[in-house]
């Protein structure tokens, strides 16, 4: 370990991932976890889930508050740009930050995430080994460099 990693060790962080995808949660959850199995994700599978969690409703009673939102724009029943929405206008949640993590590069979507002030704006590479790459950099600036309130 460098003196760098010592001064800015890794916190592991508890992620709220909203993805409907299968294969695209697990391929974020194997890169999260190469990045340290210490984090935990917590996976919401549509926009209406992901708000159970936040506000621990139902089956999600009792759910941790996450420290980072990854969240997909393209989801059912209520979608990502909704969540966000939802998220930034309370006040008890919108300190948590929100990466959107999504396969659309489209500007208008882009401009709509930033105006609902989205924290970041990703597009998901094809690549898996890129990904990968992408997923271990956000993991380090979240978890490592980033100070949380």
């Amino acid at each position: 370990m460098t003196s760098m990693d010592t001064a800015h060790p890794i916190v592991p962080l508890r992620i709220l991932l909203v993805e409907d995808d299968d294969d695209h949660a697990e391929l974020t959850a194997v890169a999260l976890e190469s990045h340290d199995d210490r984090h935990q994700a917590i996976r919401a599978h549509d926009g209406a889930e992901a708000l159970d969690v936040l506000y621990q409703r139902g089956d999600h009673a009792g759910a941790p508050r996450p420290d980072l939102i990854l969240l997909d724009l393209n989801l059912p029943r209520v979608g990502g740009l909704e969540v966000l929405a939802a998220v930034k206008q309370d006040e008890s949640l919108r300190e948590i930050p929100i990466v959107v993590l999504t396969t659309s590069d489209a500007e208008s979507d882009r401009v709509r995430a930033y105006r609902y002030h989205a924290n970041s704006y990703l597009v998901k590479p094809v690549d898996f080994p890129k990904f990968e790459s992408m997923i271990h950099e956000l993991g380090n600036y979240w978890a490592r460099w980033n100070h949380r309130p």
